[in-house]
């Protein structure tokens, strides 16, 4: 049985979350969009560490994650930066309609997902204090992470994006079964760094061929 105290810890660590999911997508300086991705890493670990305490197989869970989520996966963000530009590309959506489109996904799918939690995920756990805030969070950060896939045109920025998505998907995960060894297995075997380091070496591939890292610049491959 999780206290009342660790309860609040777990809602306000995850409500941050959706905080830095914003500033990693609005963020126009990339090295500040790897840094704002990085305190959420952080912020997941906590996460996870703290449902631990009742579930010590997720401690093994925390440790892999620290090290692809908070470690691995800001390196080879903030190195790839360095290899090309620190400056995003030029997105689709303006930065002040931007940030007014992002608050309004915010707000309505947090609303939406903690009003029908039970609706979305019909068991006791959903619809319980901590755990209906937990899955609201995971899918506003969710819909902000595919915001930025499909509102961005720089090839890094659809990176940072796929780690929220990411990050949203292991705190529903975490939330709906906390108490479940497979748990942590789950987790562990479903960290995508693989996945992102071999697309942060894709998008050195094209900077390399066209000096950006504008996906635009993809209509240009051909044999």
């Amino acid at each position: 049985m999780y206290s009342q105290s660790l309860q609040n810890l777990i809602g306000t660590l995850s409500l941050i979350m959706v905080l830095t999911s914003v500033s990693a997508v609005e963020a126009r300086n990339l090295r500040v969009a790897a840094f704002a991705y990085a305190a959420q890493a952080l912020l997941i670990c906590a996460l996870i560490g703290a449902f631990a305490t009742q579930n010590s197989a997720l401690y093994w869970w925390v440790l892999v994650a620290f090290f692809t989520k908070a470690v691995i996966t800001p390196w080879l963000l903030l190195a790839y930066v360095r290899r090309t530009v620190d400056r995003e590309v030029r997105a689709i959506i303006g930065f002040g309609p931007s940030v007014i489109i992002a608050s309004v996904i915010l707000v309505v799918f947090y609303q939406l997902t903690h009003r029908y939690a039970g609706f979305l995920a019909p068991s006791a756990t959903a619809t319980h204090g901590v755990f209906r805030t937990n899955l609201a969070v995971a899918l506003t950060v969710f819909v902000i992470g595919l915001y930025a896939i499909l509102s961005r045109r720089d090839a890094i920025k659809t990176v940072v994006g796929l780690a929220l998505l990411e990050n949203a998907v292991h705190l529903s995960l975490v939330s709906l079964a906390p108490g479940i060894r497979e748990t942590a297995l789950v987790g562990i075997t479903t960290e995508v760094v693989i996945t992102i380091g071999l697309l942060l070496y894709i998008i050195s591939g094209i900077y390399q061929k066209f000096g950006s890292t504008d996906t635009y610049k993809l209509s240009e491959l051909h044999w």
